[in-house]
């Protein structure tokens, strides 16, 4: 049994592509998608763009996004497929998921050695409103110091 992970899919279409061709693409890809179980989330026409760099004599580009939650097997299988179509001049997959479960270990371990800090310096785990209230305001502060030294020093340095 394969998970479901989620995936973008990046695409780039010559600049002359017609709607209707995107249309049918986005039909393929979501064909390929549900073959295999999963689903599109949300698909983005980001529009016509310039390129980085020339790819087959084209200078310009439209950039589609799609959102993917699908198994791993269709990844294969879209870049077969991708590779193989007139139309998309360069794609791209990226698995998602993977960068979120990241951050998300981040954070949990930062907020467990937060709790940690805090009861060994024999404090509760977890801050009180007051404290936080108090700590929003001291940094609203430190705000405004530091935008006083630096209209300052940029007065001071004037030439």
């Amino acid at each position: 049994m394969s998970t479901v992970r989620q995936y973008e899919l990046i695409y780039i279409t010559p600049a002359e592509t017609t709607e209707q061709a995107l249309a049918d693409l986005h039909t393929q890809v979501a064909g390929i998608v549900e073959r295999f179980g999963g689903t599109i989330e949300k698909t983005e026409n980001w529009g016509r763009r310039r390129l980085a760099y020339e790819i087959g004599r084209e200078r310009e580009g439209v950039y589609v996004l799609e959102v993917i939650n699908a198994p791993g097997a269709v990844t294969a299988e879209l870049d077969r497929r991708l590779r193989v179509f007139d139309n998309v001049i360069r794609h791209m997959i990226v698995r998602v998921d993977e960068e979120l479960a990241a951050a998300e270990r981040a954070r949990v371990h930062r907020k467990e050695s937060m709790a940690a800090r805090r009861v060994r310096r024999g404090l509760p785990p977890e801050p009180s409103e007051a404290e936080r209230k108090r700590r929003d305001d001291d940094d609203d502060e430190a705000d405004v110091a530091m935008d006083g030294g630096f209209r300052e020093g940029r007065e001071g340095g004037e030439r």
